[in-house]
């Protein structure tokens, strides 16, 4: 069958999320591909980031989410099911947008902004890692390919959303995005269970999981300022923290065990 035809049969059909992951797989979009293809453009970004005096490798700032980073990296090893170990890595972008996403493959980038506005504590960032790491390790990228024309609608969107103020590096941050399936929204069930992954995951690194209540309460204030990246692809409400609450006892339990 024709491979546009075989996308685009899952880009306008029902299908589930499991349907549409083995079309991607069909389309060349397996998990080894989709990882080297996010390896690639990150590597880009990174060298244009580089390039342009805005990759930031020395800062405090740096130095806290790259420990953050570190700490949980052998946990998220630990439990990655995909079939294919990732190659970690960490870019941080000089950026006063409060933004941070991952590509799969476990390429994570971090926008100083996010931490310096929100005057994040060393736990409230590894609330984020967590959440990041969870969607590369269950793949949530790949649950949302279909087709070519998906992808250039991610392009699109990410640009449009991004603004007239992002710049050329929120371009190319944009431009991975879109080339990797991230970027774009995805499902409640897909940040519910990120959400909760995310807690289990920095409780095992030894983080007090109850710091991911209070960087949601941060992002709840932030909400109706505008100029918050990370709450258009991370929605932030009431909802999301009490769904923590319920399940943070099961993390904070985690976290007494590994507690260091």
């Amino acid at each position: 069958m024709n491979k546009k035809l075989v996308l685009s049969f899952c880009a306008a059909s029902a299908i589930t999320f499991s349907g549409c992951t083995t079309v991607a797989d069909m389309a060349g979009a397996d998990t080894a591909t989709l990882n080297a293809t996010a390896a690639q453009s990150y590597n880009q970004m990174v060298q244009d980031a580089r390039n342009k005096g805005q990759l930031d490798t020395s800062s405090s700032t740096y130095k806290r989410i790259n420990t953050v980073f570190q700490r949980l990296t052998p946990v998220a090893n630990q439990m990655n099911q995909t079939g294919q170990p990732f190659s970690w890595q960490l870019a941080v972008l000089k950026s006063d947008q409060i933004n941070a996403f991952v590509a799969p493959g476990g390429k994570v980038v971090f926008y100083t902004g996010i931490v310096n506005k929100l005057n994040l504590t060393d736990a409230e960032i590894a609330a984020i890692m967590g959440h990041e790491m969870v969607h590369a390790l269950e793949e949530h990228a790949k649950s949302k390919i279909g087709a070519q024309a998906l992808t250039n609608l991610a392009l699109n969107i990410g640009l449009s959303a991004a603004g007239s103020n992002v710049g050329q590096l929120g371009a190319a941050a944009a431009q991975l995005g879109a080339q990797v399936g991230v970027g774009l929204p995805y499902s409640r069930n897909l940040e519910s269970r990120a959400d909760e992954g995310g807690l289990m995951l920095m409780a095992r690194g030894g983080y007090n999981p109850q710091a991911a209540i209070t960087l949601w309460e941060k992002m709840n204030r932030l909400e109706g300022g505008g100029g918050a990246s990370f709450l258009s692809t991370h929605p932030s409400n009431s909802q999301r923290i009490a769904a923590m609450r319920e399940n943070l006892p099961a993390a904070q339990a985690i976290y007494n065990q590994n507690r260091r």
